[in-house]
């Protein structure tokens, strides 16, 4: 005789940790391209990069990315480390829509790649996931956290995607307490690519869109920034 549903024993409960916390992290910067993403996800340093990135504990790429607006916009300040020149930043305050990319990883991944942003030391991430985890609760609470003063520790979390809130991080203060600065050629053009590969955009949208961003409007002629985005295009 077949068995009685009740006989069956009941499936053993999934358990997920909190490393394994699924999260979308947002990139609005150069990490909006995949392959520049994947430096900081499986560590080492990118041809003709100033920099070596110790990588994500778990090396597992994203289970699948989108692209994603964001209330708010772009601008550029700072100096970079990796590229010389203006940072991308995100502030909520500025008009019109931010163009992104979600990438779903883990929570443990996000703190990593946030730890690489913020330039912890390698291996210097234990303590900084329980913050991150507490403050991811209260960026999808409040709509904003705080994991340090520097750049990039300033948690904003701008909705959810398939149950999963959206994650992005940038400095504590809003563009109009900055000096603005124009970015690097080889980081723009970075950009450009991730906003191609992100959303098909032809050159002339990705050029028109760069070249409105507070930092970029300050030190770039719309024409040289036409010339730049075709050129990062054709490379890729």
């Amino acid at each position: 005789m077949p068995a009685h549903p009740s006989a069956v024993p009941p499936a053993a409960p999934v358990v997920v940790t909190a490393e394994e916390k699924l999260v979308w992290y947002v990139a609005y910067g150069s990490n909006m391209h995949a392959a520049r993403l994947a430096w900081y996800i499986g560590g080492g340093c990118p041809p003709g990069g100033r920099r070596t990135y110790p990588g994500c504990r778990n090396p597992r790429p994203p289970r699948r990315s989108v692209p994603v607006s964001l209330p708010g916009g772009i601008y550029f300040a700072g100096e970079s480390g990796a590229w010389t020149g203006g940072m991308a930043f995100y502030d909520p305050q500025l008009p019109g829509v931010a163009a992104a990319r979600a990438y779903l990883v883990t929570i443990e991944q996000f703190t990593d790649i946030a730890a690489q942003e913020m330039y912890r030391p390698a291996g210097d991430h234990a303590d900084l996931l329980p913050a991150t985890v507490e403050a991811v609760d209260t960026a999808v609470a409040d709509g904003r956290a705080t994991l340090g003063p520097g750049r990039y520790e300033t948690l904003i979390c701008p909705g959810h995607l398939a149950g999963a809130p959206l994650l992005t991080f940038t400095a504590p203060e809003p563009s109009s307490a900055v000096r603005c600065r124009p970015p690097a050629p080889l980081y723009l053009g970075m950009i450009a690519r991730g906003l191609h590969e992100s959303y098909g955009w032809p050159a002339a949208r990705i050029a028109d869109y760069l070249a409105q961003r507070p930092g970029v409007a300050e030190g770039w002629r719309p024409d040289a920034v036409a010339a730049l985005v075709t050129d990062a295009l054709t490379a890729d």
